[in-house]
């Protein structure tokens, strides 16, 4: 059978750093070929260079059997290449009709729109999906896998028979997930040969059929997705073992550094939340989406403060009204999203770095340059953050880096609280070792760390203690030595321990 997309000896450098090398990758019709590794071992490139945006130094492309000298963005959707991003490029003021229909109809200056034509169309493209999706709603008012069906109907709608899918699942629930999965599915069974990028290796032996592992530019191994289990693919994808991922550290717990008791917050809809942290102690807060893990971290940093219980922090009750106060306090919070909260990608690695600890750099107004570099410096080598320069903006670093800065940023601030909400989400394997590896040394430094995550192998590989919400309040505390992924996730479902049966990879239902 002859290939829809194939490349052989693919090689790309830029400025002299190769970024891809030699690398052979094929995609036939009706097939799902997932494409893993770590940030930085090529995949962007290599996506890149399918949809035209960059052209290879050495190698060939050939689409249905016919090689492309050279492919350009209008050239690659012409052939039938779209690209499915994790967040989604719609145009978020204009309808779901306008959207799809964007990209799709002739261009012209005197053109007439035909809506009724228009909303034929979008009507049959969200339809071929399962999108029940109002062709009139505008874009903000969608949620985001929502938006997602409506880039695959666009995409559909242009012809796309090779469908490039970039962490489509990043940020989504997962029954949210399972929807989107079984669009996949429909549409390998239409003929559809689709490129599926994911940090969330489970989904792929879900939904895959083919995978090859790119490793510092390399294809380093494809094989049939039957073939290979979670081990070996973390193995090829970091040349280390899966116990290496999580390289849990016993230190000596100190004393109580922070307690809650009753705390509760009307505005967040979190109530009797109860639990301590010690120096040293990583404690898991653990539950699904929507269960009030972040909201809790929230009322700590005092961006809604509680309006019940009573906060302890080193023995004495504390009031936190505003995160200025709870950073004066000594509390840091690491949140969710890096990219909106957790660094300024358009400022450089330097600025970043002491953005919260601003004051103690300067003198009459005036920023300490020297200041601010020596700290940020001291950072950079400390937790081997892969950057050009500290002049670099952090918008250029890889995901795992970012994630570091961002870390880098609270722990300037001396804190002896850490809270990290989701501290690896959306990074590779290699990367969630090293912030894993820092957590580690931290504690053994005596910070009281609150680590919330969604997944389970995280919680249960790093926490000394396991805190499971649920509806908003706690369902149950798990020491290190009673935790299984059966009766966290029971908690977290609102029953008892081992109440659940089953293996689970994430708690976003």
């Amino acid at each position: 059978m002859t290939a829809m997309l194939e490349m052989r000896g693919v090689s790309k450098s830029f400025a002299g750093v190769q970024a891809l090398r030699d690398v052979n990758f094929t995609v036939e019709a009706g097939q799902i070929h997932a494409l893993v590794g770590e940030n930085g071992a090529g995949k962007s490139t290599l996506i890149r260079i399918i949809t035209g945006a960059h052209q290879p130094d050495a190698g060939a492309l050939a689409i249905d059997g016919r090689q492309v000298a050279e492919l350009d963005p209008v050239a690659a959707k012409e052939l039938g290449i779209a690209v499915i991003y994790q967040k989604p490029t719609l145009f978020p003021d204009l309808a779901v009709a306008e959207n799809i229909s964007l990209g799709l109809e002739p261009p012209g200056a005197m053109r007439t729109i035909r809506w009724t034509s228009r909303r034929k169309r979008a009507k049959e493209l969200l339809n071929r999906v399962g999108a029940n999706i109002s062709i009139d709603a505008p874009v903000h008012t969608l949620s985001m896998p929502e938006q997602q069906l409506i880039e695959i109907a666009r995409a559909l709608g242009a012809n796309a028979r090779i469908l490039i899918m970039d962490e489509p699942t990043a940020s989504l629930s997962d029954r949210e997930v399972d929807k989107l999965l079984q669009v996949i599915r429909d549409l390998r069974k239409s003929g559809v040969g689709i490129i599926y990028i994911s940090h969330r290796l489970e989904e792929l032996f879900q939904i895959a059929d083919r995978v090859t592992v790119l490793r510092d530019g390399k294809s380093i191994a494809t094989k049939p997705m039957n073939e290979v289990d979670n081990a070996e693919l973390i193995r090829l994808m970091v040349g280390r073992e899966l116990t290496a991922i999580f390289p849990k550290q016993t230190v000596p717990l100190g004393e109580t550094v922070l307690e809650l008791e009753n705390v509760g917050c009307e505005q967040s809809d979190v109530h009797g939340i109860s639990f301590t942290v010690r120096a040293g102690e990583i404690v898991g807060l653990a539950g699904l989406v929507g269960a009030g893990r972040t909201e809790v971290a929230r009322v700590l940093f005092g961006l809604t403060p509680a309006d019940k219980g009573a906060i302890q922090l080193n023995g004495k009750r504390i009031r936190v009204r505003s995160a200025a106060q709870a950073v004066a306090l000594g509390i840091a919070y690491v949140p969710e999203d890096r990219r909106r909260h957790g660094v300024i990608p358009e400022m450089s690695v330097a600025q970043n770095t002491t953005l919260a600890i601003l004051k103690r750099i300067s003198t009459g107004g005036w920023l300490n340059v020297g200041a601010e570099r020596s700290k940020a410096q001291n950072f950079v080598q400390r937790f081997s953050v892969k950057t050009a320069s500290l002049d670099t903006p952090v918008g250029n670093l890889s995901g795992g880096n970012q994630q570091k800065v961002a870390l880098a940023r609270w722990l300037a601030t001396e804190p002896r609280v850490l809270i990290l909400d989701e501290p690896t989400q959306g990074i590779d394997v290699g990367a969630k070792a090293e912030i894993h590896r820092l957590m580690g040394e931290l504690a053994g430094r005596g910070l009281a760390i609150i680590m919330i995550s969604s997944e389970l192998p995280e919680i249960l590989g790093m926490s000394d203690r396991i805190v499971v919400m649920h509806a908003g309040t706690i369902a149950g505390t798990l020491d290190r030595a009673e935790a299984t992924q059966e009766n966290v996730l029971a908690l977290a479902l609102g029953h008892g321990p081992a109440a659940a049966g089953g293996q689970h990879g994430a708690l976003s239902a």
